[in-house]
């Protein structure tokens, strides 16, 4: 499994993908996640989440081209389409037709071939826009009311993402949230780990893409899953505690005599013998 989320904020974009693979506990494996294509006059960076044979196909056709109409004899590229989004169709086109080619083969053994990517990016003076591309070819943008997207392993590391992310998250906090949306979801599922990789992209014109990886023992990385955690433990601390809870259980405690410690069970007698034995002793004690 693996966790994939792309932020577009008012400042820019920021993608991030972590590179863990696996087939069963015993067998982990590491490929990237994040492809980038940065291009003189366009960039494109591509999270892959789902079937990895599935995913490294599409690739592989975008790399080779499309044909997309017959009697064209050019091949549809990254590096010939007019803008973002004719790119995100392009890229719909050939995830479908490479799960397309495997689906039912793969279903006759039980496995699964779904997969999504997260796509971002610009051609030449555009806006940069963010888009979800799902198997079947279709695709949804990123819109400032919800500015991120997410594919892959995203219900732990969505609500920091719906609680503190906005449009208007300034690059340094958006990737701040993310890394705390990698964490959170570290914590509870063992198939998502490092290493991430990550590229940020500003929205002005002439601004480089900047890319950096994670990778195990990364002090900042470290830090900010510590103290997070300290956070939040120092939040909870601090908010009053629920009325409906009373302050000491059970009131006033008894005195020791009066407490009759609970019966335990004996393993292999019948819950009616039990009962019996349980009648016959208070009757001999009345």
């Amino acid at each position: 499994m693996t966790y994939c989320v792309g932020m577009r904020v008012d400042a820019g974009l920021v993608m991030m993908a972590d590179s863990r693979t696996n087939a069963g506990v015993d067998n982990i494996s590491v490929y990237r996640k994040l492809h980038i294509y940065d291009r003189p006059d366009r960039f494109v960076a591509i999270c892959t989440a789902g079937s990895l044979s599935v995913t490294q196909a599409a690739l592989s056709r975008l790399d080779e081209g499309l044909e997309m109409e017959k009697g064209d004899e050019e091949r549809a590229t990254i590096d010939n389409q007019p803008n973002i989004f004719r790119i995100t169709q392009l890229v719909g086109q050939a995830l479908y037709r490479s799960r397309n080619e495997v689906r039912d083969a793969l279903k006759k053994d039980g496995i699964r071939s779904g997969a999504s990517i997260l796509l971002g990016g610009r051609v030449g003076r555009e806006p940069i826009k963010l888009f979800r591309i799902y198997d079947a070819g279709n695709a949804i943008e990123c819109r400032p009311e919800n500015p991120f997207l997410q594919v892959g392993e995203i219900k732990y590391g969505k609500p920091i993402l719906d609680r503190a992310l906005s449009y208007d998250t300034s690059m340094n906090e958006a990737t701040k949230i993310g890394l705390i949306s990698f964490d959170s979801t570290m914590r509870s599922n063992l198939a998502v780990g490092l290493p991430i990789d990550m590229v940020m992209l500003r929205d002005h014109e002439g601004s480089k893409p900047i890319e950096h990886t994670i990778e195990e023992g990364d002090k900042y990385f470290t830090r900010l899953s510590r103290t997070w955690s300290n956070k939040l433990r120092s939040a909870t601390a601090s908010i009053e505690r629920p009325s409906f809870v009373p302050e000491r259980p059970n009131d006033e405690p008894r005195d020791a005599e009066e407490v009759t410690p609970p019966k335990r069970r004996t393993v292999g007698v019948p819950q009616a013998q039990e009962q019996e034995e349980t009648d016959n002793t208070r009757q001999q004690q009345g």
